[in-house]
């Protein structure tokens, strides 16, 4: 069964590749100061996460941020915590087609908003959240370091030594995010 579940897998993989090289984006970044919009990809399996999540929602509401967070849970039934929440969508497994690809007009219309970040938090790498994180439309995408870079949807990618936590990782965004000025910000001053 798991040899039949990691072909279904790899031709998801292999489907998604042949999308986003027909995507044609260009990265941009002004300033965190700037940022008016950000875009959560999630593993919502961790539901001792969302605390964390909801914080830095918090933290960013106080900046006039709007954050949206998309999540995949892999069960057929939500936790409860994750209902009736504005800012959260969550995936359920039942919501994928046979090779992973999310089915939902929620998960379409994440993908094809243009967010000035989306932040990647899909540790685990599972294939519903990498369709979103790589044919979103966002402005500058962020993601956790891995073995090929190359082959990375991220243009911002955060090193990590494990165990990698959501509140460390979200940190270290930040203050990455911070530290960038684009050159045309660099111009005006």
């Amino acid at each position: 069964m798991e040899l039949f579940r990691n072909l279904r897998v790899k031709a998801g993989r292999s489907m998604l590749a042949g999308k986003v090289a027909r995507i044609k984006r260009k990265p941009s970044y002004i300033n965190f100061y700037s940022i008016k919009s950000i875009g959560i990809v999630w593993d919502a399996s961790k539901t001792e996460d969302f605390i964390k999540l909801s914080g830095f929602y918090q933290r960013m509401a106080e900046k006039n941020i709007e954050v949206k967070i998309f999540g995949y849970f892999p069960g057929n039934e939500l936790p409860n915590q994750y209902t009736a929440i504005r800012y959260l969508y969550c995936l359920k497994r039942q919501e994928v087609d046979f090779f992973y690809k999310p089915t939902t007009q929620d998960a379409a219309a994440f993908s094809g908003r243009s967010f000035d970040v989306l932040i990647d938090i899909n540790f685990n790498k599972l294939l519903p959240l990498c369709y979103i994180s790589s044919l979103s439309q966002a402005a500058l995408k962020v993601g956790l370091a891995d073995a090929d870079p190359g082959s990375s949807p991220f243009d911002l990618m955060i090193s990590l030594k494990n165990p990698v936590t959501v509140d460390r990782y979200l940190e270290q965004v930040l203050c990455y995010l911070e530290m960038i000025n684009s050159q045309a910000e660099k111009k005006a001053v």
